[in-house]
């Protein structure tokens, strides 16, 4: 491998950024040249497929907390021509901490998406907006340090809604940020912990924030 001594580090960063936007363009300019041939004949154009790495954090009014979120990955299937969009959230586990009537509290908090998140990209502006149906389940429940079981089926009772739109800045290419608020419903299958849970942590007023990072192309499935 023949390696290149007299590049600066601000030219070889520019270079990868170069290629990066080039490979995610080689991926969309073929969908968005089908969908410009098939737009006069009615025929559907093949969605655009884009990943994005995602962060960002959700403050649970309830609790007064703020839980880390990520890293994760939104994958994104988009009609160029409509602006239709679903996606798939994969988040890992959060844990999180805060006190309870001065009783230090720490839980984890589980995301499962229950169905793929739907919205749509104003094909004009490049402004999104998501909805998502996420069921919240709780483990590793500790007040005061002491281990309370919650059992493997602690979880609110219907998913909550997340609605989603992108803030100023936001580049469907480069990516930016998504923001909205939801309500977060009473838990069920907790044990004994069910009614001390319902008593701080359900309600409405929580925020949440994902960042995405620049869009790749999928990685080929393995054969």
């Amino acid at each position: 491998m023949r390696r290149t001594l007299s590049a600066s580090p601000r030219r070889s960063a520019a270079r990868r950024a170069t290629v990066a936007v080039a490979a995610v363009l080689g991926c969309i300019a073929p969908a968005l040249a089908a969908g410009a041939a098939h737009a006069d004949s009615g025929a559907a154009a093949a969605p655009v497929r884009l990943d994005y790495p995602i962060t960002g954090t959700t403050h649970l009014a309830g609790t007064g907390s703020d839980l880390a979120l990520g890293p994760g990955t939104l994958k994104t299937s988009t009609d160029m021509t409509t602006g239709a969009l679903t996606a798939q959230t994969q988040l890992p586990d959060a844990p999180g901490s805060f006190r309870a009537l001065g009783i230090p509290v720490t839980v984890t908090t589980e995301f499962n998406e229950e169905e793929p998140t739907t919205g749509t990209l104003d094909v004009r502006t490049g402004e999104v907006s998501t909805t998502s149906h996420l069921t919240l389940r709780l483990k590793h429940l500790k007040i005061g340090g002491i281990p309370t079981p919650v059992g493997p089926y602690c979880k609110t009772k219907t998913p909550a809604v997340i609605d989603l739109d992108s803030e100023p800045g936001f580049n469907v290419f480069k990516g930016g940020k998504l923001s909205g608020t939801y309500t977060v419903p009473e838990f069920e299958h907790c044990l004994l912990a069910t009614p001390v849970i319902n008593s701080m942590v359900p309600g409405d007023g929580n925020t949440l924030t994902l960042v995405l990072d620049q869009a790749s192309a999928p990685t080929p499935a393995a054969s």
